[in-house]
């Protein structure tokens, strides 16, 4: 290659180096490393001569050649000739200084080419640098700079000379005014001497061990005092900064008396910069060396600078951390490193003044104090060894501190403690008390909520920190479990710290657990040398209410019982046994249980069984007497948690129980009654629960003392007649005397059975009733207070369910009937609607039935409310199961046998008031008025209310049968109504429900019966069948409940009157949308039965019930329910079938869903859908598909489908998909698939008609419609494996669109081909006269069918390949070109699907192959594609003898395609060519011809269209053999796989290497065919030829140079290095590269 050739591309190169695109840049960069590694020499001198004939280059341009150089010299600095050396240090540093002014960029780039090279050649470095080094004479900025980065990047070449350069420097630095300049100098200083400090450190690797530290000192010292004395005082903080850096580090290197001599002034100078400067690090990082240095040296000096050391110190550790912030974090390291060498040297002093800072109140002052203290505790461990016990007694001040963030940071201190030994001393024990205090701090937020400022600590998130620190220090400090073991446990008790209980246990589990694995004596504790520690019996009771509550407190339900379990022994020793065996089951419930899950009731009975076990096991009652007493005084604890409180009673009354003191139990009685507070509801509830629990060992004293009690003082009130005034002492009187009257009902409730029922005779209740009646002035007043009331209430129930009864109360009635009447109600109104909590609705209802007979009678109106009053009231309440949750604190909740007993109260008072409303007057009037307030509850969701309904309805009919009587012959004019109503809940899925609705029509029948004349006592036999069907009923399965249903009907038709035949329909329509889908299902099967039977009567309101039809579908969500409904619709249709169809066929379109099922019943009528078939088929044939409408705003014309074709396609789909429609279309189902093909043809593109009411178009998809019914017709005819593959291929969606329809219409084709073919045969004998069409779409449609149908061999199986090929012979002369280049798809198709045939029109197919590839009227070039695209299939199977002479011919006429903007063209073009291959093996002049186009060939490897690219490896892998070398032969079939990634650049690469192996003689040619595409329309091509250039340079040796125009490729690649597209530019620089 010649010189200017890399000279040119080297030109090129440097010109394109400033290139606005990065990678473009990088490229170029890389290259000419590429090229300066191969010839460093040559390259480096193109780039000092580009630079010098270049002065005015821009700056940006200059800097990334200087860069070019740096990289070339650092990565072959060996490889550059010495001359060249030279050249390049006196290039840099002339640019380097050239300009005075500082150019940062610039400049700096041409540093890095100094500083890379000497790292080699230091000393012609040295030479020239110090040549600008001049005694005297302020040097140029960046040699200073580069001076400071060779120090640092070559630390053993430079240090020899630093002695000189400090000597020449020092004079310098007087000199010295500009602020850069002394910043530069002040950078130098301090490398240097970080240098030094590193030649010192490592002499044994130095070339000269002699240099000693005292070799600089002197220069050092000078240096210093100028930096220090002037220069640190500069108004500009980055100079400042950098002086103070290297004062820092030039002291390591001063001789210790200047040192010890500068400290007084260098210490609060260093310290008053951080009041000027905002970048600490730099000051912190100098002051911590300063310290080193007079720390290593023992200065004595430093100790008067100690207390402002400190105080600055102390201001910067106690500056907040960002810890996002580096430099921030660096500074705080270097402060506590400040600290760190401080306390070396001052330990006392500076423990005290850290010590004194942590009782300054200010926040930020204790946080530095703190962390100081955390640090030297840490760091400092043998130091601080003797201030444990003053640290110790300072750390109680920051304790108290209100703020959680200075509790954070005391936390990380005591954790730091608790490590070093610190908690084992005197007053340890305060630090283990802080930790407890804040694991039970309470939550700051509620749950979901977030604190606003980021920065705050949260009780949650300090609690945590103290949870987890809890956890560490049991698990890692193994010493601390003494300290902490067992003196945990005084934390359990107190209140304050509840919510630590949970990290408190597991702690102690933990401690406990390693203890009692090591068999320590310790674990076992003795209660009487721990005096703080609580009792067992404390602990036991303290645990076990934590346990009642086990989600509360932070879930300390499971670590309380697991630590119950391990104390076991030391709790009482007979409690291990029941403890291993009790406890784990508990622990699994509480396990597999939420809050919400958990049983209460049922785990609260578990942990008092246990407990009761535990006192079994104990059996003594000397420790038993002493857990009562203390459980008694831990009451108070929990006053303000009065569940807790209320379960302690409860243990209590247990414990009491057990007791065989009976003065003891008296004693803590007494003390229990006299300090409850009566106040609380609960709290009353909780004694109460004690005192019955206790009762059942002590009944006799339980009675004596509640006597005695009720009896105190605690009674006495001041006497008030009128009651007016009761003063608060009163009000507490009735408290207590509620909880009295609870305990007297608790007391019954538990005492033994053989006792009880004389107790409640002779004490309890006359105890009650004299509590709750209280004499004032000798006079009985009954109490108002509700508490008492409700006292009473329970009190009762607990009696009552006692001895298995129900004490009731009976009302009675006022002489002023409609008063009463209106104030009782009220008392209905305010009862609660969600629960039957009192007898209120029972009585007033009972004490209404017995005021109704009574005269006056109450007015319409009046009978009306209250009805709807009470039935209202009573069918709205929950079931009896539901348990009311309470609305008020004093209310009580009743017993389920109480509740039950009320709601059965409750509804037999109901129905004896609707009996009394009935007994007024037994008319059927009177009984729909009283029926209609019942009516709406029968289709209720709920069961209950349901069970309620129908119960109060058949007592009323019940009453209404036997009290009536007919004097006359009277129409029950309602039948047919209450039929329609009851008659469908004879399938409810609630069991009564259905027994009882056939109750009520077996009576309603009766009462028709008497209302026609029958006596009471006559037996209908088709009545009294009813009776009988009631058995049935008790089956819940659904068949067996429907043909009961139509049984039932039959009779109701036989004696059901006529006219009322239309008001039963009409309701049982209503029936179909019941809140219950089985009624839903039994309303339509007595509604198809009744059609079936009577329905020929009813054809005037058809068309209104086809209306109301069509609305109830629109409610109905039970697909059972919608197809009975469509059996309706098929009974009707069959007795009126025109008037049917005309309705639905007349529905707006695009048809509802409910039309659409109306549509679909019919088809389950065989009959009806065959007739329905060929009236739609008869209609399509004949009808305009469409019209061609102008538009009014565009112009031109648009199809619009006309209105019945598309109503009877809608409809017609809709039929076929009822699957009993299968048999009408298999019959007809060649003559449907063509007709609605045709119709799909004549749909596509086609908008649909406007709707007539609204007059906007109809958002019908017209040949979506036609489509759909396609698709369904393929299913009925069982072709599940063609829709398979059409649903596969997506074929439904693209063949309604139409700019994809054609391809629709294909994969159609090819489905029937491959899965119905011997359908075909018919299909296309159908179809055939429709390619005379006049429709154009049509006969597309059909070709693009009949072409597909070529594509398989099914058309020469079934013989109907002559027909499909000679009407696509015909269509090659159709006026539509989409119809010709169809056709011709179709003969190009016979090569693949019978390619047997094709030597059989081999004639007729290249003769339209190739009028094809010349047709004129070919605007997109499609039909010239298909030609090319059936050549190729064809080929594959034509004889040699009648293509070879074609061969060549071919060729040339497809070669123009190859470079064809259309993709497509390309595509085929390019595949032609590789199936032209077969014919010209052997043949000289087709080897010719490939290498021709192999260039192409391989560029369009890289053609930005996919198919392309794998038509291109196709292509070259068949035509491999013939270019005449194997290894490129092997290549092409080895690595161009259509399917396979191909890495294009290696591929390239070693490509050309085998064709200048085994082709040097068509170098040229290759070069230029590869030049010509410099100019390709494709950059990727473009790119590719660029890359094919480089590699074919890259591989060429030294004789196959002359083969090829080195100018022309040259010129070439500079063009593309001017590319718009940057990746071409990429390209060029990379072939660029290979220039050497």
């Amino acid at each position: 290659m010649g010189e200017t050739d890399v000279e040119q591309v080297t030109l090129a190169l440097l010109d394109a180096a400033n290139d606005k695109d990065s990678d473009v840049q990088a490229q170029v960069r890389k290259s000419m490393l590429t090229l300066g590694n191969e010839q460093p020499d040559r390259v480096l001198a193109m780039c000092q001569d580009y630079l010098l004939k270049h002065p005015k280059l821009v700056v940006s341009h200059r800097v990334v050649i200087l860069q070019t150089i740096e990289l070339i010299v650092g990565s072959k600095i060996d490889a550059i000739s010495y001359p060249r050396i030279k050249s390049i240090i006196s290039l840099a540093s002339d640019e380097m200084t050239r300009s005075k002014e500082v150019l940062p960029d610039w400049q700096q780039a041409a540093s890095n080419i100094l500083v890379a090279v000497g790292n080699k050649h230091i000393n012609d470095i040295m030479e020239e640098i110090l040549s600008k080094f001049q005694p005297g004479v302020l040097p140029h900025f960046f040699v200073v700079q580069t001076l400071a980065n060779l120090s640092d990047s070559n630390v053993y070449g430079m240090v020899p000379f630093l002695n000189a350069i400090l000597g020449t420097m020092l004079p310098m630095l007087t000199l010295t005014k500009q602020d850069n300049m002394k910043w530069v100098f002040s950078y130098a200083l301090c490398h240097f001497s970080n240098s030094i400090l590193e030649y010192l450190a490592n002499l044994d690797k130095a070339p000269d061990p002699t240099v000693r530290q005292d070799t600089f000192s002197s220069e050092i010292s000078a240096a210093f005092d100028i930096l220090f004395n002037n220069w640190l005082q500069s108004r500009e903080s980055k100079l400042r900064l950098t002086v103070a850096e290297a004062v820092g580090s030039m002291c390591h290197l001063m001789a210790s008396d200047k040192l010890e001599e500068q400290i007084p002034k260098l210490v609060p100078a260093i310290l008053a910069l951080y009041k000027k400067n905002n970048e600490h690090y730099i000051i912190s990082k100098s002051l911590c060396h300063i310290l080193d240095a007079s720390v290593n040296m023992g200065s004595r000096v430093l100790e008067t600078q100690l207390d402002s050391l400190l105080f600055t110190l102390h201001q910067q550790v106690s500056t907040s951390v960002d810890y996002s912030n580096s430099p921030t974090v660096k500074n705080h390291n270097e402060v506590l490193r400040c600290f760190s060498l401080l306390a070396k040297a001052f330990p006392d002093r500076l423990v005290m003044f850290v010590l004194q800072r942590l009782e300054n109140s200010n926040e930020r002052s204790r946080f530095g104090s703190l962390a100081v203290l955390r640090h030297l505790i840490n760091s400092s461990t043998s130091m601080m060894e003797s201030k444990k016990l003053l640290i110790l007694a300072s750390i109680r001040q920051p304790m108290a501190d209100h703020s959680n963030k200075v509790k954070k940071r005391v936390v990380q201190v005591i954790s730091a403690m608790a490590h070093h030994g610190y908690l084992e001393l005197d007053g340890g024990e305060l630090l283990v008390r802080f930790l407890v205090q804040h694991c039970a701090l309470p939550d700051t937020y509620k749950r979901g909520q977030k604190p606003a400022d980021p920065e705050e600590v949260t009780n949650e998130a300090l609690r945590t920190m103290c949870d987890n620190t809890f956890h560490l220090l049991t698990t890692t400090v193994g010493h601390l479990a003494d300290v902490l073991w067992p003196k945990l446990l005084y934390y359990l008790t107190p209140p304050q710290y509840s919510n630590a209980t949970t990290p408190l246990c597991k702690s102690l589990i933990v401690l406990g657990n390693k203890k009692k694995d090591n068999k320590e004596q310790s674990f076992i504790i003795d209660f009487s040398q721990e005096v703080n520690l609580p009792s067992p019996q404390t602990l036991l009771i303290k645990l076990l209410v934590n346990a009642a509550f086990p989600f509360a407190s932070r879930g300390h339900g499971a670590p309380s019982l697991s630590l119950l379990q391990l104390l076991s022994v030391n709790i009482h020793r007979n409690a291990e046994a029941v403890w291993e065996k009790e406890i784990p089951p508990l622990l699994t419930v509480l396990e597999e249980s939420t809050a919400e899950s958990l049983d209460k009731k049922s785990w609260d009975d578990n942990l008092l069984k246990l407990l009761c076990k535990t006192l079994v096991a104990v059996d003594n009652d000397t420790w038993l007497c002493q857990f009562a007493a203390e459980a008694t005084s831990f009451l108070s604890t929990y006053n303000n948690a009065l569940g807790e409180k209320s379960f302690l009673y409860q243990c209590i009354g247990v414990i009491l129980q057990q007791s065989f003191n009976k003065e003891f139990v008296k004693k803590q009685l007494q003390e229990i009654l006299f300090t409850a507070r009566h106040s609380d509801a609960v709290e009353r509830e909780g004694v109460a629960l004690c005192i019955g629990l206790c009762a059942n060992s002590h009944l006799e004293g339980i009675l004596a003392k509640l006597d005695e009690f009720g009896k105190s003082d605690a009674f006495k009130k001041s006497p008030s007649i009128f009651n007016l005034l009761k003063d608060r002492n009163d009000v507490e009187v009735e408290k207590v005397k509620s909880t009295l009257i609870l305990c007297y009902g608790q007391v019954a409730m538990n005492a033994p059975p053989e006792k009880i029922l004389n107790c409640i005779d002779q004490d309890i209740l006359p105890c009650i009733s004299k509590h709750f009646n209280t004499k004032v002035l000798g006079i009985k007043v009954e109490t108002k207070d509700l508490t008492m009331k409700l006292s009473l209430i329970q009190s009762v129930g607990l009696v009552a369910k006692a001895i298995s009864e129900c004490v009731k109360k009976q009302g009675y009635a006022f002489s002023r009937k409609q008063e009463l009447i209106a104030v009782i109600q009220d008392f209905i109104k305010a009862e609660p609607a969600d629960a039957l909590r009192t007898q209120v609705r029972h009585l007033v209802m009972s004490t209404c039935a017995n005021l109704m007979p009574l005269d006056p009678a109450l007015s319409e109106t009046e009978c009306f409310d209250l009805l709807k009053v009470c039935v209202n009231s009573v069918f709205s309440l929950p079931p009896e199961t539901h348990t009311p949750e309470k609305t008020t604190k004093e209310e009580e909740i009743l017993d389920p046998k109480q509740r039950k007993a009320l709601y059965k109260d409750t509804l037999a008072s109901l129905h004896e008031l609707l009996s009394s409303m009935l007994a007024k007057d037994l008319t059927p009037d009177s009984l729909q008025s009283v029926f209609k307030h019942v009516e709406r509850w029968l289709t209720s969701p709920q069961d209950h209310e349901r069970a309620r309904a129908i119960s109060a309805t058949v007592h009323m009919l019940t009453h209404y049968l036997h009290n009536m009587t007919v004097k006359n012959v009277v129409s029950f004019h309602n039948l047919g109504a209450l039929l329609g109503r009851l008659s469908p809940r004879c399938a409810d899925p609630h069991l009564a429900v259905r027994t009882t609705a056939i109750d009520c029509i077996y009576i309603l029948l009766s009462i028709q019966l008497r209302y026609e004349g029958f006596a009471l006592d006559y037996k209908d036999e088709a009545v009294e069948g009813i009776l009988s069907l009631k058995a049935q009923l008790i089956n819940p399965d659904h068949s067996v409940l429907y043909k009961t249903c139509s049984e039932l009907t039959k009779v109701m038709s036989k004696r059901l009157p006529q006219q009322q035949m239309t008001t039963l329909v009409f309701m049982l329509f209503e029936g179909l949308v019941d809140s219950q889908i089985n009624c839903c299902r039994a309303s339509s099967v007595i509604l198809n039965t009744l059609l079936k039977n009577r329905g020929g009567g009813l054809q005037e309101m058809v068309p209104e019930m086809l209306e109301v039809l069509h609305v109830q579908l629109q409610s109905i969500t039970e697909e059972q329910v919608r197809v009975a409904v469509g059996q309706t619709v098929l009974i009707m249709a069959s007795q009126h079938l025109q008037t049917v169809v005309n309705a639905l066929v007349n529905q707006p379109l695009p048809y509802d869903s409910w039309t659409i099922e109306m549509w679909m019943s019919l088809g389950a009528d065989p009959l009806v859908a065959n007739q329905i078939i060929e009236i739609v088929m008869e209609k399509l044939a004949v009808m305009a598909p469409y019209v061609d409408k102008k538009e009014s705003i565009r112009g031109g014309t648009t199809k619009v489908a006309t209105n019945k074709p598309l109503a009877m396609t809608c409809g017609l789909k809709e039929l076929l998909l009822n699957g009993q429609s299968q048999e009408p279309a298999l019959s007809k189902f060649p003559q449907l698939f063509s007709c609605l093909i045709v119709r799909l043809a004549a749909s596509v593109g086609v908008s649909a008609p406007r709707d007539n009411t609204t007059k906007r178009t109809a958002s019908v998809h017209v040949a979506g419609v036609a489509a759909d019914a396609l698709r369904i017709l393929l299913a009925r005819a069982q072709l599940d494996e063609v829709l398979k593959r059409l649903d596969e291929d997506k074929a439904w969606e693209v063949i309604k669109e139409q700019n994809t329809h054609i391809t629709g219409v294909t994969l159609l084709a090819r489905a029937m081909a491959k899965h119905a073919g011997p359908r075909l045969p018919a299909i296309v004998e159908c179809l055939c006269p429709s390619l005379n069409n006049i429709y154009e779409c049509q006969r597309i449609t059909i070709t693009s069918f009949f072409s597909e149908l070529l594509n398989h061999h099914v058309a020469t199986e079934l013989m109907f390949i002559d027909v499909l090929m000679n009407n696509m012979m015909e269509r090659i002369s159709d006026p539509c070109c989409t119809v010709r280049m169809l056709a011709l798809r179709g003969l190009g198709n016979i090569a693949v699907g019978s390619p047997e045939k094709v030597n059989k029109y081999a004639k007729e197919l290249l003769a339209a192959m190739s009028s094809g590839m010349e047709e004129k009227d070919d605007p997109g070039k499609l039909i010239t594609l298909e030609a090319m695209s059936g050549l190729s299939k064809v080929l594959l199977y034509l004889d040699k003898r009648n293509v070879h002479l074609l061969v060549v011919y071919i060729f040339m006429k497809i070669k123009p395609f190859l470079e064809s903007e259309n993709d497509e063209i390309r595509c085929a073009s390019i595949h032609l060519m590789g199936k032209l291959s077969k014919f010209g093996l052997g043949e000289p002049i087709f080897k010719d011809q490939i290498h021709n186009v192999l260039v192409s060939l391989l560029l369009h490897l890289v053609d930005p269209n996919p198919h392309v690219v794998k038509a291109c490896k196709y292509a070259m892998r068949v035509c491999a053999p013939m270019v005449g070398s194997e290894q490129i032969t092997a290549m092409f079939q080895n690595h161009l796989y259509e399917d396979k990634s191909l890495h294009y650049g290696e591929f390239i690469n070693d490509l050309t290497k085998y064709l200048i192996q085994d082709f040097p003689g068509m170098l040229n040619f290759y070069h230029i065919s590869v030049l010509q595409f410099f100019k390709s329309n494709w950059s990727e091509v473009r790119a590719g030829a660029a890359m094919f250039i480089g590699f074919l340079l890259g591989n060429l040796s030294e004789e196959h140079y002359s083969h090829l125009n080195m100018g022309i490729i040259t010129k070439g690649l500079v063009m593309l290095l001017q590319d718009p597209d940057p990746v071409v530019r990429v390209k060029a620089a990379e072939a660029m590269g290979h220039f050497h």
